[in-house]
């Protein structure tokens, strides 16, 4: 029924723009579509604490969250299995709509694991960000708990000959690759889509991130980089000139700033929404990660160069990501974004805490902006201020390099069957691999995509770019399926 009703919408859609009824189409894109839920059962698996020393934690367990639905699996069906990454996995499994089509096609089982330290997968409870208790979040020990779960699940289910096609989305994607390159005895292909596994590996340019996403916005106009840039410089000069109050009333600020270190927390929330809507630059409404509407680098460029008083404009660009409903009051600038180890944003709660830890261990992440290669103002984050911060927050001390050594860098050409996804407009996609590596190592790029675009669900709005990536994955895993099935078949007989 919502498939046919995605039909009928995107049959008027395109019927209203050949016979030019704007107010039409702006409502018709407004639209937004959750996908139909899947009959997702909410389990718990008991799993290893610590899978890499036997004496440690008296071989203790935590129960670790997973979503399961058969309802499209036919006996013998593939597995698709998604890594989990820095949220709840709800989140993920309810924008992941293209895994459950992908499902539908190939009759298979369907499973979302939760890593661990997220959502509710917490091993110690409320303690788990204590210090050592934190030590055990680790992407080995992540990569440890989707192996085990996956090899007992098909234990439990009797079906140990379904190939397993593991997916994940911008970290959980890096998990994907990391599954195929680590456990090729357990999954058979992996689909990662948005995975920046490059850059986050400290293999590439501090400069790129931000740059990417200014060229986001100054691509749809370039008056829109330079409003921004203004504006930012508007507020550096009053932030000099100690007019701190000016600050409070231009941004509607729930304190007025007092320091230094306010004004740095400002900018890096002012520049956090400028990365959402660049990252969730979808063409129809979401409520992923932030509260979007359609189009969001349009909408913020278009509220930029609304009017000529550029810190209102800026205001009320940000609040397109903060003050969604327009019923906040004021902006806490401490509540509403936490710095962290990751210049790109840790999110909120105990979530926030988690990726700040990775962050500081195996997770390289030192972008910068500059206000020449981007339109943000100043804000450097050096391996020497990261250490600093590491070591104060978590005790720990970073090890450059550790992710490449682990996890191969660039040196994929012996991998085989990995299906690398990045759209264009993503500001991570250019810290992945943009260039097939053989046969079975794929590149896909989408024009006219944002972040992981294609594991969403298919929309109306969707730009046909996406609607090939879609099936062009679709027809490379089931190739891989179907291989498996050979392969497993010569090994029985």
């Amino acid at each position: 029924m919502v498939l046919v009703l995605k039909w009928f919408v995107a049959t008027l859609l395109f019927l209203c723009e050949a016979q030019g009824f704007p107010k039409v189409v702006r409502v018709l894109n407004n639209l937004e579509f959750t996908d139909p839920k899947p009959e997702f059962k909410e389990k718990y698996f008991s799993q290893i604490l610590d899978h890499f020393n036997y004496n440690s934690l008296g071989n203790g367990t935590y129960l670790q969250r997973y979503l399961i639905t058969d309802q499209y699996w036919k006996k013998g069906g593939p597995i698709f299995f998604y890594t989990g990454n820095e949220g709840d996995i709800w989140a993920f499994a309810l924008n992941s709509g293209f895994i459950t089509e992908l499902a539908e096609k190939e009759g298979a089982l369907v499973i979302f694991a939760e890593h661990r330290y997220y959502g509710k997968s917490l091993p110690f409870g409320n303690d788990s960000f204590h210090i050592p208790e934190v030590g055990l979040l680790t992407v080995e020990q992540a990569l440890a708990d989707f192996a085990v779960l996956i090899t007992e699940l098909k234990k439990e289910l009797n079906a140990q000959e379904c190939p397993v096609i593991v997916f994940g989305g911008s970290y959980g994607g890096m998990l994907s690759v990391y599954m195929r390159l680590r456990y090729p005895n357990v999954v058979a292909g992996a689909l990662a889509a948005s995975a920046p596994i490059l850059s986050t590996a400290g293999m590439g340019d501090p400069a790129q991130f931000f740059r990417d996403v200014t060229a986001d916005f100054e691509n749809y106009k370039p008056a829109c980089r330079e409003a921004v840039q203004e504006a930012f410089q508007k507020l550096q000069a009053l932030a000099q000139q100690e007019d701190y109050a000016r600050i409070q009333s231009e941004f509607s600020l729930c304190k007025t700033p007092s320091s230094a270190a306010d004004i740095h927390q400002l900018s890096g929330l002012l520049r956090n929404a400028f990365t959402l809507m660049a990252m969730l630059d979808y063409p129809y409404k979401t409520s992923f990660m932030s509260s979007m509407p359609p189009f969001p680098v349009k909408v913020a460029c278009d509220t930029m160069l609304r009017g000529d008083d550029l810190m209102t404009a800026l205001r009320e660009t940000v609040g397109i990501v903060y003050n969604s409903t327009g019923t906040l009051p004021c902006l806490d600038i401490y509540n509403l974004y936490i710095e962290c180890a990751d210049p790109t944003g840790c999110g909120l709660g105990f979530d926030s805490l988690a990726w700040d830890y990775q962050a500081c261990t195996e997770i390289e992440m030192c972008f910068e902006s500059n206000s020449v290669s981007d339109m943000f103002p100043p804000m450097p984050f050096t391996q020497k201020q990261r250490e600093q911060y590491c070591a104060k927050k978590w005790a720990v001390v970073p090890r450059p390099g550790w992710l490449k050594t682990q996890f191969w860098g660039d040196a994929l050409s012996t991998a085989s069957n990995i299906i690398f996804s990045n759209g264009d407009l993503d500001p991570w996609a250019n810290g992945g691999v943009r260039k097939s590596l053989s046969s079975s190592l794929i590149a896909i790029n989408i024009p006219e995509g944002a972040h992981h675009l294609d594991l969403r669900g298919s929309n109306p709005a969707d730009p046909d770019c996406v609607i090939q990536a879609r099936k062009k994955e679709s027809e490379i895993i089931s190739q891989w399926v179907q291989m498996e099935r050979k392969e497993s078949r010569g090994l029985t007989l």
